[in-house]
């Protein structure tokens, strides 16, 4: 009886044993060890183990990795794509609007004044004084020539007419050329890129000296002046209260200054000198005033509401000449200021003060 329990004792405790074994596999694959040391005489030693939870993370219980040493080149980031500003290839139709001028209008389409002239000539005869409110204007597509092909053109003879590059206006997208077999027709308009011409015109308004050579001159508006005179001093002044600009600048089309002035505002001789033109001009300037100093120089004043000097006066530096105004070809009150040297032209802006 006794063998007979024995052999009934043993299994159940070796199960018993294999059980234990089991929840210990377990509960040391769910928890971790931590070994505390603690100083000693002889150095560190382990004194107790402490068992930690095992993380939610098991990548926590891989090593630290350490960055490995790359050579590289630090860039900044781009936080936006830099797109490259393209001109377009077709030209576009512009009318003139009040305060508008050739000057202002070919910075607002970043092109040379030159360019919308010589685009205009049928509108503006290459004279930007001829600009007014309504007017439609063609502006070309880049700077250069508009050319309208005629019979017998070919490329080499056009980019010569215009001091330009025959494989420029063949390479232009808007020529819309066959690059193997490129035929332009009659009558068609070519953009000649950084093509340049010489105006069709003569300077509107003559130089009319003092003396007797201007009755010769045959011009409403002039007189014999005669000898003797005020002379000038070679030094000017701005001819109005405003030192700045509002409209032309002074280019090759325009020899001459636009000054912002109001209408009624004074206008004054810039040096002394004589009167040799005041009246109204039939050539777009309106009432003019145009004043010889004597010396080799000669301003003129145009687009004025009314002079008050009369021909073959003498007028003093800084007198009151007339008064400021929009006569004239003029989309808005400015006074077109010219000085000239000898029968040429000088930039103003380099004498005034």
């Amino acid at each position: 009886m006794a063998g007979s329990a024995a052999q009934h004792v043993l299994p159940l405790f070796l199960w018993g044993i294999a059980i234990l074994m089991i929840a210990l596999a377990v509960y040391l694959a769910l928890t971790r060890t931590k070994t505390v040391f603690s100083q000693t005489p002889g150095g560190l030693a382990p004194s107790v183990v402490i068992p930690t939870a095992f993380p939610d993370n098991p990548a926590a219980l891989l090593p630290e990795l350490l960055p490995a040493k790359v050579a590289s080149v630090n860039r900044t980031n781009e936080l936006h794509t830099n797109i490259p500003k393209r001109s377009s290839v077709n030209g576009q139709t512009y009318v003139v609007e009040t305060g508008d001028s050739v000057y202002a209008i070919s910075d607002y389409f970043k092109l040379k004044p030159e360019t919308i002239l010589w685009a205009n000539f049928d509108v503006l005869n290459d004279n930007p004084d001829f600009l007014n409110i309504g007017q439609k204007l063609y502006i070309p597509p880049t700077d250069g020539v508009v050319h309208k092909w005629k019979q017998g053109d070919t490329f080499d003879i056009v980019a010569g007419l215009y001091k330009a590059k025959s494989k420029d206006i063949l390479l232009w997208p808007g020529n819309n050329l066959d690059m193997v077999t490129p035929i332009v027709l009659p009558g068609k308009l070519v953009m000649v890129p950084g093509g340049q011409r010489e105006f069709r015109r003569s300077w509107i308004i003559p130089t009319i000296p003092r003396g007797a050579a201007g009755v010769a001159m045959n011009i409403q508006g002039t007189c014999d002046t005669g000898t003797g005179g005020a002379v000038g001093t070679g030094s000017f002044i701005w001819p109005g209260p405003a030192h700045t600009i509002s409209g032309n600048n002074y280019w090759s089309g325009h020899l001459a200054l636009d000054i912002a002035i109001g209408i009624g505002t004074p206008v004054v001789a810039a040096d002394s000198g004589v009167v040799v033109f005041t009246g109204w001009s039939n050539v777009g300037y309106g009432n003019m005033v145009m004043v010889d100093h004597g010396n080799g120089f000669q301003t003129l004043y145009a687009h004025l509401t009314a002079s008050m000097v009369r021909c073959g006066q003498s007028v003093a530096r800084g007198q009151m000449i007339g008064t400021g105004g929009t006569s004239g070809n003029s989309t808005g009150p400015h006074l077109h200021f010219e000085l000239r040297y000898m029968g040429g032209f000088v930039n103003p802006i380099g004498y005034l003060h």
